[in-house]
């Protein structure tokens, strides 16, 4: 009997998302697939892709894909088709304002329709550009839109160690096999890979990976070790 995915359990899977338009065109705008990504031009060199780790039912993602991920067989193919109110919401019109182009002028920037911009501390995209006004909307991109999501659980994630390793990829991001973990008896050592001791991403990050070690691999102890090796004579020594 296929292993059913519950509510809490911390699982790797792999998605595909689409955009499912009115006219019944399917538009891809994610993947975990590097292979799919390319294909729909979509490839980000600077992404890690492959199957990722999330926390089921803790809303971690949105409502219609949590749902959809509780009570699944873990290895089968699924798809579910996911509403704006279970998705990234409606649209709100009152997100979408008028700016002069002198001040993306300003800051050395040509609007283009469907630019991306940070204007008055707000991330949103040009919709519009007329007569010396650029239209912005402040939007969700996914906002409004009805989404069909592909997708299978690979794995659930079980033992003290692989859960720790899963929950830093998970709140942290890639690069979790660079650090090294010991539990004994609920309590984890972790040493911090080299790029710890400087990225302001782990500092916002450390507090939430903290958070989740204790609430979803149990430790009663976290210790966090940063490691400073003297080299030998005419090798740089490690910061």
């Amino acid at each position: 009997m296929a292993e059913k995915v519950k509510e809490g359990d911390l699982v790797y899977f792999e998605y595909d998302g689409w955009i499912k338009n009115p006219a019944g065109h399917e538009e891809l705008f994610d993947t975990t697939s590097e292979e799919l990504a390319k294909e729909h031009e979509l490839y980000d060199e600077k992404r890690t892709y492959g199957e990722v780790p999330t926390v089921v039912g803790k809303e971690r993602l949105m409502k219609g894909m949590d749902e959809a991920l509780t009570g699944v067989d873990v290895g089968k193919e699924q798809e579910v088709i996911i509403p704006p109110e279970k998705g990234m919401g409606e649209r709100d019109p009152k997100l979408v304002e008028l700016f002069p182009i002198r001040e993306f002028h300003r800051q050395e920037i040509d609007p283009k329709p469907g630019m991306e911009v940070h204007i008055r501390d707000r991330n949103g995209f040009v919709s519009a550009v007329t007569a010396g006004r650029v239209r912005v909307d402040f939007n969700n991109p996914l906002a409004g839109k009805t989404l069909l999501y592909k997708f299978k659980v690979k794995k659930k994630v079980k033992g003290a160690k692989a859960k720790v390793l899963a929950i830093i990829e998970m709140d942290y991001g890639g690069g979790a096999g660079e650090f090294k973990v010991k539990v004994e008896k609920g309590n984890a050592d972790i040493v911090l890979p080299e790029v710890c001791k400087y990225d302001e991403k782990w500092f916002v990050s450390k507090y939430k990976v903290i958070s989740d070690l204790r609430d979803l691999a149990g430790l009663k102890s976290i210790r966090f070790v940063e490691e400073y090796t003297k080299k030998e004579k005419g090798e740089a020594e490690t910061a």
